[in-house]
């Protein structure tokens, strides 16, 4: 957990349903990465920790024989449970629990593998790192997935303009400060980094780093990039209050000014995957 700063629920309130649109998805090659390097062969269970609406849970399921999704936003359940269900991920697949990852193991059981797609920094680290190694089955693993952030992506050969990020960061700068806001507290800092450290104090062992290559050219509409903005933690709709809809029209009117098409492309990024195991590696 950052110091100063408190969880709330009302961290990603209304972000949820902007979600699928709004971010991007993980490199193509990830589920092929991650089987290889699990190898899962359709059965154990998978617990998604700080799962949002079942963005990693989705692609994995058909990988294990159980899904289990835990998040502490009732909107991300409720679009996770939309989206199984629209992908023909069975109710008895897929499970998706109300929760802080404080609050595991809530009686959930044991588990193949657990995954935090780029959520573990929301967290009381060390505790639920401690306490997800609890509900591992020997032989099981850990798995922490994000962008690779030291990637420079490639604007060359892009079909439309690449989206405008720094004037949209400063157009929610200009609209809820200077400090990057969180719920109902503030980052000053930004979000804790240091995972392999909180890994090992847990006791686990590793990690296998794999990257999964991206670069795909990946074509956004004005709707798809707004919906990205209010995705974020830093810029959920509630935060803007009475105000939301200004800001939404102004940022509208700075995409126009960017891409007069209204339409935007950009590269994927790479993702960065770490393996930890419970036990030493299998």
């Amino acid at each position: 957990m950052v110091d100063g700063w408190e969880w709330d629920e009302t961290l990603f309130s209304g972000s949820a349903v902007h979600y699928a649109r709004g971010r991007l998805p993980y490199a193509p090659g990830l589920v092929d990465v991650l089987t290889e390097a699990l190898g899962l062969d359709g059965r154990g269970r998978l617990l998604d920790v700080g799962c949002g609406p079942g963005t990693l849970a989705l692609r994995l399921a058909h990988r294990f024989g159980e899904v289990v999704g835990v998040d502490p936003d009732g909107g991300m359940i409720a679009e996770a449970e939309r989206a199984a269900a629209a992908t023909g991920v069975a109710a008895g697949k897929a499970r998706w629990v109300r929760a802080r990852a404080e609050q595991l193991p809530a009686g959930l059981g044991e588990f193949t593998v657990a995954v935090f797609g780029q959520s573990f920094h929301w967290m009381d680290r060390d505790l639920v790192a401690a306490t997800v190694r609890d509900m591992l089955v020997p032989g099981g693993a850990l798995v922490h997935v994000s962008d690779l952030k030291a990637e420079t992506g490639s604007a060359d050969g892009l079909p439309w303009p690449t989206v405008p990020y720094p004037g949209m960061e400063e157009l929610v700068k200009r609209y809820l400060g200077p400090v990057r806001r969180a719920g109902q507290g503030m980052l000053p800092h930004g979000t804790p980094s240091g995972e392999a450290a909180v890994f090992a104090r847990a006791g686990f062992h590793g990690p296998e780093r794999h990257v999964v290559p991206g670069g795909q050219v990946w074509d956004r509409t004005v709707d798809d990039v707004v919906a990205g903005m209010f995705s974020m933690s830093y810029a959920a709709p509630h935060l803007f209050g009475a105000r939301r809809d200004d800001f939404e029209a102004d940022l509208r009117r700075l995409l126009h000014r960017a891409s007069p098409t209204g339409r935007f492309s950009e590269r994927l990024p790479s993702t960065e995957v770490f393996v930890w195991w419970r036990d030493h590696r299998p």
